[in-house]
């Protein structure tokens, strides 16, 4: 093992008080949300501050100085998150993700590797990606990399380099001589990685996945990573990236539950024919405010679920037949968060009348950006994987979105 990283200690920090930190930090970057996303402002600080505060640490185990949270405490933590900005909890996905890969590798230096990046994230370091590209099937790479002495040269185009901005390491994936694909990860400050604020969806848009040139980048030779997965396998890594996007859902649900109160409450007035002197007290206000309830509170549910699964999985050293269970589960979570979401942010316009859709209230980015994450994965191939699973108990697809 790397003496260098494994001498270093911490001080443990309990998942229950990265909650109580949690607790502090989100009311402030929930206070700026709709504006940030009207006036397009990256959450530059609300990032750093998740950073800084270890919550990415929340599953890396007690021996390496995290918390040793489950999944379910990283799913629940990141719909609080949603909850009051989905832009920054998106944007958090790949920096999540990057350390259930880290715990699922199987690679020869896969200690020494957890040991070096566990003690980059306690000390407040965010990675971004910058892995997928436009043209070409889902999931086609064109970026090359080549042999440069005793290091590499890679150059080429991504797109969706999700949180890149926020980061101070950039993970990405190109093709090399023999066209096989090679994993890398770069700091972020280094010459020839060029990332742009050009993402033009029409929600999530301050997620910061727009693209990431790679103009001749050096890539030193430690800087590459060991692939472990086989082509055909599934990795109980990508439940866990898809559950993190419904678990997004499920937080854009509930802020729509929580901006229809305070609609409700703050600035809708009665339609005159109304029984009711205020607003919350109409029973067509009362019923729409409950609709949106039980959206949000069943997209949560569905997802906390799934998460459990997950957690079965590493429990029963990541049975394959485990694993399919899980990416199943997740799979149903996706679907049912995804059209809670949308409808729940669809009736916050019926909380009021036409005041409800002015451009100062932004009610609408709720709508948009549970539209935009549900078009990640088209939600129908996950319904029709299920219906595969139940009548035929045929695996979902290796596809990496399963």
């Amino acid at each position: 093992m790397n003496r260098l990283f494994a001498v270093t200690e911490h001080p443990v920090t309990s998942v229950a008080e990265l909650n109580a930190r949690a607790d502090r930090l989100l009311p402030d970057i929930g206070r700026g949300a709709a504006q940030r996303e009207r006036d397009r402002l990256l959450p530059f600080e609300a990032v750093a501050q998740i950073a800084k505060a270890g919550l990415f640490t929340t599953r890396i185990p007690v021996r390496h100085g995290g918390s040793g949270g489950s999944v379910r405490d990283v799913i629940a933590l990141l719909i609080r998150i949603a909850s009051v900005d989905s832009n920054v909890a998106q944007a958090l996905r790949p920096g999540f993700g990057f350390v259930e890969g880290l715990l699922a590798s199987q690679a020869d230096d896969a200690e020494d590797e957890r040991a070096r990046w566990f003690e980059r994230y306690l000390q407040g370091a965010v990675i971004g990606n910058a892995g997928w590209e436009v043209g070409g099937a889902n999931g086609s790479i064109s970026a090359r990399i080549v042999r440069d002495g005793e290091h590499y040269r890679v150059t080429g185009n991504k797109y969706y380099s999700t949180g890149s901005l926020y980061a101070d390491w950039v993970s990405a994936v190109a093709l090399d001589e023999d066209d096989q694909p090679v994993s890398f990860i770069l700091p972020r400050q280094r010459q020839g990685l060029e990332l742009l604020d050009d993402f033009d969806s029409m929600g999530q848009r301050l997620t910061a996945s727009g693209t990431t040139r790679l103009n001749n980048v050096q890539v030193l030779a430690e800087e590459i990573r060991t692939r472990t997965v086989e082509e055909g396998k599934r990795t109980i890594v990508t439940p866990f990236l898809q559950l993190f996007l419904a678990a997004v859902q499920a937080g854009i649900a509930r802020n729509a539950l929580n901006d229809a109160v305070a609609f409700a409450n703050e600035h809708a007035r009665p339609i005159k024919h109304s029984t009711a002197t205020r607003s919350v007290d109409d029973p067509y206000v009362e019923l729409s405010v409950g609709d949106i309830s039980a959206r949000a509170f069943t997209a949560e549910a569905v997802v906390l679920h799934a998460a459990d699964s997950i957690d079965r999985a590493w429990a029963g050293g990541l049975d394959p037949v485990l694993v399919d269970q899980a990416a199943v589960d997740v799979a149903q979570a996706q679907y049912i968060a995804a059209e809670s979401a949308l409808k729940a942010a669809e009736l916050v316009f019926d909380v009021g009348g036409a005041s409800t859709t002015g451009r100062a209230h932004n009610l609408d980015r709720h709508w948009r950006n549970a539209r935009t994450v549900a078009n990640h994965n088209p939600r129908h191939w996950k319904a029709a994987a299920v219906g595969s699973w139940q009548l035929k108990g045929t695996p979902p697809p290796t596809s990496g979105l399963f």
